[in-house]
């Protein structure tokens, strides 16, 4: 029974690229039932891979589970107690309900019962990895093709892309909305978190074992964070090349545990060199200094705008209820003029309920009205400075209140808004525990300190690192299960590779 659970994990992560394609989040597919068609699957491939387990060992899990499922239960019931409590200046309680709040808490815990199925399976170093290299082939290989047919969705906006990547070299063509591919896949910042925690795993692929497979699945990989055009993608392509041949050449020259590869050190440094040749044109940069541009140009072109709006506010200053009406008025006549986003404004949090609050962001300068991760987390803080409970602080103010008024694009922070302190801590200490947890076992345990398991530390780590960057990463199926089948591997060699140190221990001194 073990063996084919094992058989059906490895299939269920390498369906994960088919379950993240767009068309399953649009039009009657993403509508036909309460939740997606891909969202189903997970759940019941989660609780098929735990229920054959718990089957096959003929044992329930043990008391430290049972006592953790405790606490999430007690929080949860506390948590949905504070949620009918919320006092909320939109008429529709930004979208609350307590169904979808609910499943929510409990989508929550897919990570964590694929983290202890991986590890009490036992999985091999060559299991993970190929299943790795399949995903990572599935991810950049549409990505890279798509991109050179020209037939790529694009990772900004709608639409298919209008050029690819040897147009980047052909002068301004196209805008980087119009080059940035993201292949068929739906949310471009979680597609690009994904790409970060594989692109160790390929380049240890391509140092220890080189061949001309790892050698195409690594440039396809290269390519692939080139052409989906984030600054998550692009920079932390750079750190991984940077960051993995430090590893290498740590464990080649001062561990010793690693053999000399000319052909995965000459791939690694020519994929750099592509990395260096393409950076300058790549849709990432273009993007950054379009924002550049835009911000420093934007603040001498409403002038006028900012003359009407202090005279208005001059005006009825002592009179609230014609200064509210002149601030919903501006604020309808003119958002625009100041770039703010029509959907922070008319739908997220709108202006007609808190015109004050827009009017105070007007006056910021454009780097800051700019920036949706800035606006984003203000409209967070007011509505949570409106309703005015210390208990948010702890217990949240809910995810559907929080995505509703918009998904904020930066993990850690965006659970403590929704979540809590509390709820964040349980739902999300493991993933920086288990990284904390291998370094200690790397630098105790000698058998440990492998350049795989170094890999592995990395991965994790810098999808931790994306995902406060861009977030979308902890609370997407996706992602979270990827990384939850990485940290349950990671796991499991550090128990197979201290199991084996203690054995060959015993056995030296059983000699001795």
């Amino acid at each position: 029974m073990k063996e084919k659970t094992k058989i059906l994990l490895y299939w269920f992560i390498l369906l994960q690229p088919f379950l993240d394609l767009d068309f399953f989040y649009r039009g009657k597919l993403a509508t036909i039932l309460p939740f997606t068609i891909p969202t189903i699957i997970r759940i019941a491939g989660v609780i098929v891979l735990v229920g054959l387990l718990v089957w096959g060992q003929k044992q329930l899990p043990p008391a430290w589970l049972w006592a953790y499922l405790a606490l999430l239960t007690l929080y949860g019931i506390f948590h949905l107690w504070h949620m009918q409590n919320f006092k909320s200046l939109s008429p529709n309680d930004y979208g609350y309900s307590n169904f979808g709040e609910i499943f929510y808490l409990f989508r929550m815990l897919l990570p964590l019962a694929l983290i202890w199925v991986t590890k009490k399976l036992e999985i091999s170093q060559d299991f993970l990895l190929k299943a790795f290299a399949w995903v990572s082939g599935l991810f950049t290989g549409t990505i890279v093709l798509s991109n050179l047919f020209v037939v790529s969705l694009k990772s900004y906006e709608t639409g298919v892309i209008s050029g690819n990547i040897f147009t980047w070299f052909m002068g301004p063509l196209y805008g980087y909305s119009h080059s940035a591919s993201k292949g068929f896949f739906y949310f471009t910042n979680t597609l690009s978190a994904i790409l970060l925690m594989l692109a160790p795993v390929v380049f240890y692929l391509l140092l220890e074992r080189f061949s001309w497979q790892t050698g195409l699945l690594a440039l396809s990989q290269t390519l692939a964070m080139l052409e989906v055009g984030t600054k998550v993608a692009l920079y932390g392509l750079a750190g991984t090349l940077a960051v993995s041949l430090i590893a290498w050449l740590v464990h080649l020259f001062c561990l010793k545990n690693v053999k000399f590869s000319k052909g995965g050190l000459v791939t690694l440094l020519a994929l750099a060199g592509i990395t260096g040749v393409c950076w300058q044109v790549s849709p990432a940069v273009q993007r950054y200094k379009y924002e550049i541009y835009w911000a420093n140009s934007h603040d001498s072109k409403i002038d006028q705008e900012n003359a009407l709006l202090k005279a208005g506010l001059a005006k009825y200053k002592n009179d609230p209820d014609k200064l509210k009406e002149f601030e919903k008025d501006f604020l309808a006549k003119y958002y625009q003029k100041y770039a703010l986003n029509k959907r922070f404004i008319t739908k997220s949090y709108p202006y007609k309920y808190d015109p004050q609050f827009w009017i105070d962001l007007l006056k910021e300068p454009a780097s800051v009205r700019l920036a949706n991760r800035k606006v984003e987390e203000a409209m967070l803080k007011q509505v949570v400075k409106y309703d005015n409970d210390p208990l948010d602080k702890w217990l949240g103010i809910g995810y559907m209140r929080q995505t509703n008024i918009f998904n904020l694009e930066r993990d850690f922070t965006a659970q403590y808004y929704s979540l809590g302190l509390v709820g964040a801590f349980l739902y999300l200490a493991f993933y920086p525990a288990i990284i904390l947890y291998g370094a200690f076992e790397w630098l105790k345990e000698k058998a440990c300190r492998t350049f795989y398991l170094t890999s592995l530390l990395i991965a994790s780590a810098l999808i931790l690192g994306a995902s406060y960057m861009s977030g979308n990463v902890l609370d997407f199926p996706t992602s979270n299960l990827l990384l939850a089948f990485l940290d349950g591997g990671l796991l499991a060699y550090i128990k197979e590779e201290k199991g084996r140190s203690r054995g060959l221990r015993i056995v030296r001194f059983e000699k001795k």
